[in-house]
């Protein structure tokens, strides 16, 4: 018969059962003891100086907490970076600060304690810091930025007047060039009785003012060419050469709403162009499509209702998405006026912008094909201001090889601008500007 082995249960004492029960807990904490927690990484650094602000980004691998204050006499800016240890990437910014910053003087950065970098911005003025931070968008990551606002900002009519010269200028019909004289009408010779000899019209002490705005900027790219063409960089380019033409003109005055590679939020856009009391608002833009062979320029103006096509529906959700990826401090921004500008935007102000669409598109047609031979039109933020004429000019695609060449060549873009010109002069001769000076 074979032999079989018994296992008997044998009683556990207290003193077993509390050794058990302590190397269990000893496993189990071992298991869910959080690791010590790794700090972030610093990606990228970057600086966009200009006259309306100056933006420092820094592009992280995780959401960061900051506390920031003001220290005066000297002015500086403090950052405290919390989860953070300094890395090569950081100290790179040190030497991003160029020296025509028109806020900063320098920065300096080091460890202030234990994951803690501390940041300190030496400044040349007085500024309204914004501090605040953005999440993964596009091809970016987490961004902390710094928005270094002027306590005092630039006042651009004073600036207009400084770079313009015409302030001391009073200027009547006579002195405007015959095609932006209204036309009265010549009196009828073959009536019997002749007619009462018309009254003296007041005159205007009145210039045309333009805003022209060159699409994306800074942070926001815009579309890229399969040649590495920027966007940003092709319509400042032709804003500029624009620019230059306008200013020739005798009866002109012109503004840009950024004059430099930064970002400009949508709304302030609109802002800028009603600060001036602009009489058109132009915004400069190359297309990009998802098909490499799309091609031609386009004029776009504001829908009331909905897009003329699905194309300008995707167009106007592409070119909306400019404050996303340029990055806009929601938490400061006024969103009541900024849906009052895009909510009042009324059927005159549409119906003058499609008068002036179709004559820049005209002139477009003679240097370039154009995609369609009509104004189209959507719900582009950029043109809802409610009492200026407002366009959104595609250049070109610069997602088809052959027109990004096109976009690059110096010709071409002083051709664009040109015939831009041409259009805007075209619509005046027809649409005469109403004053909006005193009477003299």
């Amino acid at each position: 018969m074979p032999r079989t082995t018994e296992f008997r249960s044998q009683p556990v004492n207290a003193r077993t059962r509390r050794t058990i029960l302590k190397a269990g807990g000893t496993l189990l904490l071992s298991v869910i003891a959080p690791l010590p927690a790794r700090a972030a990484q610093i990606l990228a650094v970057r600086v966009w100086p200009a006259d309306d602000y100056t933006r420092v980004t820094l592009e992280n691998d995780s959401d960061l907490k900051t506390s920031h204050f003001i220290v005066k006499n000297p002015e500086r800016l403090v950052v405290d970076i919390e989860g953070l240890d300094l890395n090569s990437t950081l100290k790179q910014l040190v030497a991003k600060i160029e020296p025509n910053d028109p806020y900063i003087k320098q920065v300096r950065v080091g460890q202030n304690r234990p994951n803690v970098v501390r940041l300190v911005f030496d400044l040349k003025a007085a500024v309204d810091p914004q501090v605040f931070s953005l999440k993964p968008v596009g091809h970016y990551q987490h961004r902390l930025i710094f928005d270094l606002y002027p306590v005092n900002p630039p006042d651009p009519i004073a600036a207009l007047i400084a770079k313009g010269g015409w302030a001391n200028k009073s200027a009547s019909d006579a002195d405007l060039p015959p095609d932006l004289v209204p036309n009265l009408g010549a009196p009828d010779t073959g009536s019997a009785q002749s007619a009462p000899p018309a009254e003296p019209r007041p005159q205007v002490a009145r210039m045309i003012t333009i805003t022209l705005d060159p699409g994306h900027g800074g942070e926001d790219p815009g579309a890229i060419g399969r040649g590495g063409s920027r966007e940003k960089d092709v319509v400042l380019s032709i804003a500029r050469r624009l620019k230059a033409k306008i200013e020739r003109e005798p009866n002109m005055r012109v503004m840009l709403t950024r004059d430099a590679d930064y970002f400009v939020p949508l709304h302030v856009r609109v802002q800028k162009a009603r600060k001036v009391e602009a009489d058109l608002f132009v915004s400069i833009h190359a297309d990009a499509w998802i098909k490499s062979t799309a091609r031609g320029s386009s004029v776009f103006a504001l829908s009331e209702s909905g897009a003329s096509s699905t194309a300008a529906r995707w167009m106007a959700r592409k070119e909306n998405e400019a404050d996303l990826i340029g990055g806009v401090n929601i938490h400061e921004h006024d969103r009541q006026l900024a849906r009052v500008l895009l909510d009042l935007s009324t059927t005159a102000q549409i119906n003058d912008s499609l008068k002036l669409g179709k004559d820049v598109l005209n002139q477009l047609g003679d240097v370039n094909h154009l995609h369609r031979g009509v104004v189209e039109q959507a719900g582009f933020a950029v043109l809802k201001a409610p009492d200026i004429p407002s366009i959104l000019i595609e250049t070109a695609f610069i997602s088809n090889p052959e027109e990004e060449k096109k976009l690059n060549d110096d010709g071409y873009q002083d051709h664009m601008a040109e015939a831009i010109l041409k259009g805007i002069k075209v619509y005046f001769s027809h649409n005469p500007p109403m004053s909006k000076s005193r009477m003299t």
